[in-house]
C-alpha cells in the first residue's frame, strides 16, 4: 500500500506533463521514462528550491499582489528541465503557462485516483 501511495503521484505528475507536451509546443518530451524522470524532478524542485525563491522574491510579489509567483513556478519547471535529460522547456509562454496547465491536469488526474483507489490514502 505505501508503494502505490508513492507511485500514484508521481504517476499522474508524469501524465500530466504528457498532457503538457501536447499542449505547449515549447515543452519537449522524449519518451515516458523521461516524463516519470521529470515528475520526481519537479517534484524534488518544489520541495527544496521553491521555498527558498519564494521567500526571497516576497517583497516582489507583494508589489505585483502574487502576480510573481507565476515567473517562480515557471523557474523551478525550467530548473527541473535542465536537469533531466529528455525534457526541454523553451520559449516565454511555456515558462509561464505550462506550470499552470501541469497544476490543473495534476489536480484531475489526482483527484481521479483518489476516488479510483481509495485504499491509497493519497490526501
Amino acid at each position: 500500500m505505501m508503494i502505490l501511495k508513492s507511485l500514484l503521484p508521481l504517476l499522474a505528475t508524469a501524465l500530466s506533463l504528457l498532457v503538457v507536451d501536447i499542449i505547449f509546443p515549447g515543452v519537449d518530451l522524449a519518451t515516458f521514462p523521461a516524463a516519470l524522470i521529470a515528475a520526481a524532478s519537479i517534484g524534488i524542485v518544489n520541495w527544496a528550491v521553491r521555498p527558498m525563491v519564494q521567500v526571497l522574491s516576497l517583497p516582489i510579489n507583494i508589489v505585483t499582489l502574487g502576480g510573481f509567483s507565476l515567473i517562480v513556478n515557471g523557474l523551478c519547471f525550467w530548473l527541473s528541465s535542465v536537469a533531466v535529460p529528455g525534457f526541454r522547456v523553451t520559449g516565454i509562454l511555456s515558462f509561464i503557462l505550462a506550470p499552470v496547465i501541469l497544476s490543473f491536469v495534476n489536480t484531475l488526474l489526482t483527484n481521479y485516483f483518489v476516488e479510483k483507489y481509495p485504499e491509497a490514502n493519497l490526501e
